[in-house]
């Protein structure tokens, strides 16, 4: 993979996360997890390219992504459907998903990505805070918050983007 811009970036935010999705994973080399996230966003905050990730405290990647300095959003073809849709389903507590889906792991920063992937952004963590009532002003939003599980929210830096 090359090392290009986060402005040479070939497809839009809508695309890339809205469309595409991607895999959100944090860890080290002895253990890592993965989930697949269809929303979040990139972005400039404090004059740093950003990468804003949302994650449910219950998911099994939160807790990597709480205790890790950096973390990786990793973009597939289209070809990669049938993974991401796995790695939305099932647990990393549960299956090793890189594994049940072929993926092989790699790391850059002391962030895992994988090789697979098309184009792949290295964030280091800026912030963290999780979603309060407040935030989600709509009531049709509130409804998928019943067990007050509001997800957090992390902004990483990106310090790094590789691209096949």
């Amino acid at each position: 993979m090359n090392v290009i811009s986060p402005d040479m970036l070939s497809k839009t935010p809508f695309e890339l996360i809205g469309k595409d999705w991607m895999l959100l994973t944090a860890g080290n080399e002895d253990k890592y997890n993965t989930m697949t996230a269809s929303w979040g966003g990139l972005g400039v905050l404090w004059n740093k390219n950003v990468v804003f990730a949302f994650v449910r405290p219950q998911r099994f990647t939160y807790d990597f992504m709480k205790e890790n300095e950096y973390f990786s959003c990793s973009f597939f073809k289209e070809d990669h459907r049938a993974a991401l849709s796995y790695c939305g389903k099932y647990s990393g507590r549960d299956v090793d998903k890189a594994k049940e889906c072929n993926l092989s792991a790699n790391f850059s920063e002391d962030a895992p990505f994988f090789d697979e992937a098309d184009t792949v952004i290295i964030c280091k963590k800026l912030y963290v805070q999780q979603m309060s009532e407040e935030f989600i002003i709509e009531n049709s939003i509130k409804a998928n918050y019943s067990g007050d599980d509001y997800h957090y929210v992390f902004v990483g830096e990106i310090v790094k983007v590789l691209k096949k």
